[in-house]
Formats: C-alpha cells, structure tokens, sequence
C-alpha cells in the first residue's frame, strides 16, 4: 500500500510541475522562480569578466532590459555574444 501511495504522489508532483513549465511557457527560469532579466544581465557580467575590452557589457545589459530577459547571452556561444563584442575584437593586421 505504501509503495502506491509513493508512486501516486510522484506522479502527482510530476504532474503539477510540468502544468506550472506549460503556464510559464516553457521558460524553466519562471517555474523556478528566477528572473530571466536578472540571468541575463549577470551573464553579461560574467561575459564582461571573461572577454575584458573586447567585450561590450553596458551594451548587453540594455539589450536584457530592453527585450526584457529574453535574448540571454552565453559566453561560450559565438552567436549570442557577436554583437556586444566591439571592434578591439578584430585580429590585427585584418582591415575590414
């Protein structure tokens, strides 16, 4: 009897996560209950930490604030961070 209750309860919680992910449409930030705004400027901190002056981070926290969260960046993804890199970026002797 023990071990049906335990399944049930499982499959309960379970099933009232995944309603709160679909209510939050799908973002996993909002279930938890952390701000997408508030991710997406820390990494642009933390992109600023790892890239230096190669890296424009006022710029891409007003990217966060002005689509509010939803284009977050990754240090790591060459896509995400192109255009908040400025032009110190370019390797020398290349004119473009």
């Amino acid at each position: 009897m023990m071990v049906v209750q335990r399944n049930f309860l499982t499959v309960l919680s379970l099933m009232m996560l995944a309603t709160i992910i679909r209510k939050s449409k799908g973002n996993p930030a909002i279930a938890t209950g952390y701000d997408p705004m508030d991710i997406c400027i820390e990494n642009c901190a933390q992109c600023k930490k790892m890239l230096g002056s190669w890296f424009e981070g006022q710029l891409c926290a007003e990217s966060c604030i002005k689509y509010k969260g939803k284009l977050i960046v990754e240090c790591e993804d060459f896509a995400s961070i192109s255009p908040f890199l400025n032009k110190v970026a370019r390797l020398p002797g290349k004119r473009g």
